[in-house]
Parts: structure tokens; sequence; C-alpha cells
């Protein structure tokens, strides 16, 4: 499956197994666009390019120190297809991209979100079922 798909079919699943959820996808992440596109969806983006693919707006408790005492604000998701890996052999980012993407990622996990990169569609539905079973 491509990113694209993956991302498709995580929505319809989201849709499916929790209508009660808002959750939003970024289409245009994955999209091939124009130069001048993508300048735009740059600059909506907060000047960003590795924005996550997919936002969960649900809160759930999250486990510090060993007690439920903080929340989770919410799950962001970097969606990469099955095979991609995200490090090289000695440990640096597989890319510019991805370490930009990690950095993201890392910022809104210091903001009190759930966020991370999902290798594939199995392991996308895996975290996210984990996350939203939290829920109180």
């Amino acid at each position: 499956m491509s990113e694209a798909e993956i991302q498709a079919n995580v929505a319809l699943y989201l849709r499916m197994q929790y209508p009660d959820v808002l959750f939003r996808s970024d289409f245009g992440a994955g999209a091939k666009l124009r130069p001048w596109q993508a300048k735009v969806q740059k600059m909506q983006n907060g000047g960003r390019r590795a924005w996550p693919d997919m936002f969960i707006a649900e809160p759930a408790p999250r486990c510090i120190d060993g007690g439920w005492d903080y929340e989770w604000h919410g799950l962001f998701l970097e969606l990469k297809k099955d095979g991609v890996r995200l490090k090289k052999k000695s440990g640096e980012w597989a890319s510019e991209h991805i370490a930009e993407q990690a950095s993201v990622l890392k910022c809104l996990q210091d903001k009190g979100y759930k966020a991370d990169f999902a290798i594939g569609y199995d392991q996308a539905i895996q975290m996210i079922d984990e996350y939203l079973k939290l829920r109180r």
C-alpha cells in the first residue's frame, strides 16, 4: 500500500470503529503538488513541511512515574508505508525529511501530545487502538 492508501484506509477504519472520535487527515501531505501549491501548503502549516499526516482529537490519560495523573491532548501519527526504514545502521535518521518529521513529533510530545511514526497500516491501527482504549 502507498502512504496515501494507508492514510485513506486508516481514516475509513476510524470512521467505522470509532464514529464518535474526531480526526483530521492531511491529504496534501502525500500529494504531488506543483511548486506554488507546495509553497502555499507550507505557509498554511506554519512554515513547516514535516507536519504529521493524521491527528486524532481525543484526550487520553498517560502514565507518568507510575501514576495516571496527566493527559495526552491527542494523537499525532506520521504514516509511512511498510518497509520504510526510519534510521540508518549508524543510528542517523534515514533522510533529512524524516529527521524533520522526527523533530516535529518531538515538539508535539513536549507539548503534551502522543506523537509517533507508524510504519504501515497494521502498526497505525495498533497504535490507534491502544491509544483510544486509554480513554475514560
